[in-house]
């Protein structure tokens, strides 16, 4: 179980992996909901993995794949924003948020309200790819990780600038139930995906294809 960031930031390097070590196994990835995070310890027990940010879930095994941190993304037309964000215009600013619930939210806009930034929500989606369209050509605010970011092509109209406020790192981890701890076949998948993330980590962010763009990464 995993969220379209992680798919789209590691997903291809786990595939491909598991593609050359064994060809007859099929990798299916499913998308996480706050249903089934919420529910975590259940439904590992039919499942291989979820690979999710801290503070999400407990009593689980667990091992950290690789850190990210969290940035603001604008329209490039905002003419209201200028070369950074202020406190203030969080709080005034549209939103468009990933997640949105009791149970469910993003580790940052956790943060945001923990330091006292109340966002006034305009739009949520379940989906992190989704928002660069979204905000393009609005004056709504998102948060977003670096790495997805960074590869945003210049012509989908966004900006990414630093967060005003102490977002913190995020940092992604792979959970799995403690009955398979000791069991061959799934620590195999585990040291897969840790050598997957490995990878990832060591080379450039390449650019995130959203709205059919295959265009180069966005220089920053």
């Amino acid at each position: 179980m995993v969220s379209d960031y992680g798919v789209a930031v590691f997903g291809a390097a786990v595939a491909g992996l598991l593609a050359a070590e064994a060809p007859g196994t099929r990798l299916r990835l499913i998308a996480n909901t706050p249903q089934l995070v919420d529910t975590a310890t259940q439904v590992l027990v039919n499942s291989d993995l979820l690979l999710l940010p801290h503070g999400f879930v407990e009593d689980l095994s667990h091992l950290d794949l690789y850190r990210d941190e969290w940035v603001c993304l604008v329209s490039a037309d905002n003419a209201e924003v200028g070369e950074s964000l202020t406190v203030e215009q969080l709080e005034t600013m549209p939103w468009v948020m990933t997640y949105h619930g009791p149970t469910a939210s993003t580790p940052a806009a956790r943060q945001m309200r923990m330091v006292g930034i109340e966002p006034h929500v305009q739009v949520v989606t379940e989906t992190f790819l989704t928002v660069p369209s979204l905000v393009r050509g609005t004056n709504r605010v998102a948060l977003l990780q670096r790495r997805l970011a960074d590869g945003i092509p210049d012509e989908l109209g966004v900006r990414v600038l630093p967060c005003p406020f102490e977002a913190g790192p995020l940092v992604e981890a792979m959970w799995w139930h403690p009955m398979y701890d000791d069991d061959p076949e799934h620590r195999y998948l585990r040291d897969l995906v840790l050598r997957a993330a490995t990878i990832v980590t060591a080379r450039p962010t390449p650019s995130v294809h959203i709205d059919g763009t295959d265009s180069p990464p966005r220089r920053k």
